[in-house]
């Protein structure tokens, strides 16, 4: 494992979600238990990363940022048996529930150096980093988007990032033309996500550090998921020039985790803070 790739774990872990919880449910009746101890849990789940993998100490501390993911994800399961709905806001907040708990199946399997599912150790950190990023901060952003700004637009948004996560994922298994699919579902919502995000969040928001915040996070989208379709469409068509795992991790992965999830979350929380935003009421309870 790269330095790099370890930082933008653990930043995924300690950070982007503990942010994303608290955007879930403001009044904290629910969500506010798990959003108080996941900090911690993301700490242990980052210090796994600093042991060699196969080491046991390593897995004890995955396991118990595992179970806590879990946490969250029973309770997304209340969520969906509480209100019986599917609508597109909720598809994409169950699916940012339910994705970490997928990331810290993954992280157990890596860091003890286990093929889980006879996936070997370079598909299992890519699958830790897909679910904290596009699983949980795209699937919820596109949520808070669909409840502050209902269009046709944002609700296409929040129904096909969660599609295209489920199809990448799905592709690991069905091979390079599904992931590739994915792919394509994937940046076509996250393209629409930091368009609409932009033109009917962004232009609202009181401050220009919000703007600018909400700015950043739909151009580096613009960027990062050319880099992603060329990824996977050359895993399909060797014509199809295509960056090395290692600049993927150093451009795509770097620039949406700081650029994407890290600048759209703060921007998210800074709207709520100045509550000009009806998505509390949405997002919660």
């Amino acid at each position: 494992m790269t330095v790099l790739v370890g930082w933008i774990l653990a930043l995924g872990m300690v950070v982007v979600v503990p942010l994303g919880l608290r955007l879930i449910d403001d009044d904290r009746r629910r969500l506010g238990p798990v959003g108080q101890v996941w900090p911690f849990a993301g700490l242990l789940g980052g210090l796994s990363l600093l042991f060699d993998r196969g080491n046991a100490f390593a897995n004890v501390l995955a396991c118990c940022y595992a179970a806590v993911a879990a946490w969250l994800a029973v309770l997304a399961l209340l969520r969906l048996l509480r209100r019986r709905s599917l609508a597109p806001v909720e598809i994409a907040v169950l699916t940012a529930m339910v994705a970490p708990a997928v990331a810290a199946s993954s992280l157990i399997a890596e860091r003890g150096g286990w093929e889980l599912l006879g996936f070997g150790m370079t598909t299992q950190l890519l699958t830790v980093a897909h679910f904290h990023y596009a699983g949980f901060a795209a699937a919820l952003v596109a949520g808070l988007t669909a409840s502050r700004a209902p269009s046709p637009s944002s609700s296409v948004a929040a129904v096909t990032v969660p599609v295209g996560i489920g199809l990448v994922f799905l592709g690991y298994f069905a091979g390079d033309g599904v992931e590739l699919a994915g792919a394509v579902v994937l940046t076509a919502g996250m393209w629409l996500l930091g368009w609409t995000g932009w033109r009917d969040v962004a232009g609202a928001a009181r401050d220009r550090l919000t703007r600018a915040l909400f700015g950043v996070s739909a151009a580096v989208l613009a960027v990062t998921m050319l880099l992603a379709l060329s990824w996977a469409a050359g895993h399909v068509w060797d014509a199809v020039p295509h960056l090395s795992l290692t600049w993927m991790a150093a451009t795509h992965g770097l620039a949406n985790a700081l650029g994407f999830a890290l600048c759209g979350l703060l921007a998210w929380c800074r709207v709520q803070r100045a509550g000009d935003t009806p998505s509390t009421k949405l997002m919660s309870g």
